[in-house]
C-alpha cells in the first residue's frame, strides 16, 4: 500500500456514446456517462445487463463497437493504474503456486518482466496478507484455500497494485458474512484515500448500505446519481423491463445521432 498523497492526478472516468457487445449483439448501448474521481460506484441490474462488459471495457479488456473511453489507462500504457477483479467463479486456481507468489504478482508494475523479486518484494506481500487476515498462510498453495481465504488473497494483490481506479465484479459473491465486512473495509479504505471504486454488485441492500453512488443498468443507462434516488422502485422495475436475450437477427448498432444522444451526467457524489 502507498501513502494517498502519492497518488496520481486523476481524471475520472468519461463514457461517450459508448455501444459494447460481442460479434454484432451489443450488450450495451449508447452509454453517455461522467464518474468524477475518487467515486464509489456500485454498478446493478438484471443478469445479463452489461455489467461486466462495461467493466471489461474499463479494464481494456474489451474495444467498444462505437463510442469513447477516456481517463483510464490501457494495460501497459503510461499513467494511473487500473486494477480489475474478474468474477469470483472465473478464476482458475490450479496453477501451482503458493499464496504469497500469486499475491506478489501485484507488485508486476515494480519488477517487470525482466525484473528479479527483491526481499522487499516479499515483505510488501507478507503485510498485504496480514491486512487481509491471511498472516501464516504465505506458504500454502492457492487451491488449498476456501472461497472466502481466495478472495482474500485477491484483495491482498490488488492492494499491492497501487491502482487509482480498482474495478470489481461481484467481488463478495459466494463469500460468508465474516469476509464480505473485512474486504468492504478495505473497499471504504481505498474510497477514502481517494481512489475510484467501480463495484458490480447484486445485493440491493449492501448496495444501499454502503455505496453513495450507484449505476443501474439494462443495457442502457437507466439511473445514475446517489443511491437513493438510483436505486428506487421504479428504476429496479424498468430495468427488469428491459431486460431481454439476444435477437440473432438484430442489425449492427449504429451510433446514436449527436443531436439526440443522452446528455453526460454528471454525478452528485
Amino acid at each position: 500500500m502507498i501513502n494517498p498523497d502519492s497518488l496520481p492526478a486523476q481524471r475520472g472516468i468519461t463514457c461517450s456514446d459508448l455501444t459494447v457487445g460481442y460479434d454484432r449483439h451489443p450488450a450495451l448501448h449508447h452509454l453517455n456517462l461522467q464518474v468524477p474521481a475518487g467515486t464509489l460506484l456500485a454498478v446493478v441490474g438484471p443478469n445479463g445487463a452489461g455489467k461486466s462488459t462495461w467493466l471489461k471495457v474499463l479494464a481494456g479488456l474489451l474495444r467498444p463497437m462505437t463510442g469513447t473511453v477516456s481517463g483510464l489507462s490501457a494495460p501497459g500504457q503510461p499513467g494511473p493504474r487500473v486494477a480489475y477483479l474478474p468474477q469470483h467463479d472465473q478464476a482458475d486456481r490450479s496453477f501451482p503456486v503458493t499464496v504469497l507468489e500469486m499475491v506478489t504478482m501485484g507488485l508486476w508494475h515494480a519488477f517487470g518482466a525482466w525484473g528479479r523479486l527483491r526481499p522487499e518484494h516479499h515483505d510488501r506481500a507478507r503485510q498485504a496478507l496480514a491486512a487481509v487476515g491471511l498472516q501464516g498462510f504465505e506458504a500454502r498453495p492457492i487451491d488449498a484455500l476456501s472461497g472466502g481465504q481466495w478472495q482474500r488473497a485477491q484483495f491482498a494483490r490488488l492492494m499491492l497494485q497501487d491502482a487509482t481506479t480498482v474495478l470489481l465484479d461481484e467481488p463478495f459473491a459466494a463469500i460468508d458474512r465474516r469476509t464480505t465486512a473485512d474486504l468492504l473495509a478495505i473497499l471504504h479504505r481505498w474510497h477514502a484515500e481517494g481512489r475510484t471504486v467501480v463495484a458490480v454488485l447484486h445485493d440491493l441492500d449492501l448496495v444501499r448500505a454502503h455505496f453513495p453512488t450507484t449505476l443501474v443498468l439494462a443495457r442502457r443507462c437507466v439511473a445514475y446519481g446517489p443511491t437513493a434516488e438510483a436505486l428506487s422502485d421504479a428504476h429496479w422495475a424498468e430495468a427488469l423491463a428491459l431486460h431481454e436475450p439476444f435477437d440473432e437477427d438484430a442489425p449492427l448498432c449504429a451510433p446514436a445521432p449527436l443531436s439526440t444522444a443522452t446528455p453526460l451526467a454528471p454525478v452528485q457524489a
